[in-house]
């Protein structure tokens, strides 16, 4: 059975590419290669939650500038339906530029993400979560994402939250979240420590907590037991978007599967996902 999933936050225009390092002041540099494709952590998500055989919608801003259409170009291709927040904007969507050095996989990134594109509740298309099973939210826009939260938990649709970094907000979504997935860089307000992060998440009332530390283990919380998810083993070639991927990977195993097994297959497929450049090679290779 085909699973729906809503995924809302941010959709950017993701200019990608792999160098030999990163610029230096007044230093010009000539990438190995080069992609573009849509971004942001619930357009990514939307993306391999889809390509995993589920139907999924993006609700965010994308607007009718003409460099939107590389946007629906790329999401019309991996068959993620955009649900737009302002349909009538036509100034250009947020940008990303993102160098992968090509030794590490590591990225730097420089992004407007969704500051100036803000929607309100009152954007929100009714009956969008008809037919849904899952919703993401990953805090890019937070008046929306708490109103999706607050309507998701009235009708028992479970809901995740990508907790790639803190952003005020998150403190009124989290007593609605079933599952919180975050950053080793999720750091709510009086937290230093991964410690204090599960306790501030806790006393929120959310039962299954997890951080991800990249390549080492997956810390997690689940109805009182502490333990930890070993992830695969691999040499990285561009880790952009592994937390993105994870959280679409998570949304489509966690419909099937224990939370354990979710993370552990989520874990997998974003390994899988970072041995190619880009955020979408690992897709399309058969």
């Amino acid at each position: 059975m085909t699973n729906h999933g809503l995924f809302v936050g941010l959709v950017t225009l993701d200019l990608i590419y792999l160098a030999e390092f990163a610029p230096k002041n007044n230093q010009k540099l000539v990438a190995t290669d080069y992609t573009v494709a849509a971004g942001g952590p619930a357009t990514n998500a939307s993306v391999t939650f889809s390509y995993l055989g589920n139907q999924a919608i993006v609700l965010g801003v994308v607007g009718s500038h003409p460099m939107t259409q590389l946007i629906h170009s790329d999401l019309t291709k991996y068959q993620v339906a955009i649900a737009d927040l302002d349909p009538t904007i036509n100034t250009p969507p947020p940008v990303s530029s993102i160098i992968v050095t090509q030794s590490t996989g590591e990225r730097a990134v420089i992004s407007i993400n969704a500051v100036k594109t803000q929607a309100t509740n009152e954007s929100i298309p009714p009956e969008i979560l008809h037919n849904i099973d899952i919703v993401l939210i990953d805090g890019h826009q937070m008046a929306v994402g708490c109103i999706i939260a607050q309507m998701a938990k009235a009708n028992n649709i479970p809901v995740v939250i990508d907790g790639g970094s803190w952003k005020p907000g998150f403190e009124k979504i989290l007593p609605l979240v079933d599952y919180a997935i975050c950053s080793a860089n999720f750091y709510p307000p009086n937290c230093s420590s991964g410690e204090e992060v599960f306790t501030y998440i806790h006393k929120l009332g959310v039962p299954h907590i997890a951080i991800t530390h990249g390549e080492k283990p997956i810390e997690y919380f689940s109805c009182g037991q502490r333990g930890t998810v070993v992830v695969p083993t691999i040499t990285a070639v561009d880790t952009l978007g592994a937390g993105d991927i994870f959280h679409g990977a998570f949304c489509h195993w966690i419909l099937q599967a224990s939370f354990t097994k979710a993370l552990e297959g989520a874990a997998k497929i974003t390994a899988d996902a970072c041995k190619l450049f880009g955020t979408r090679r690992w897709m399309d290779v058969k």
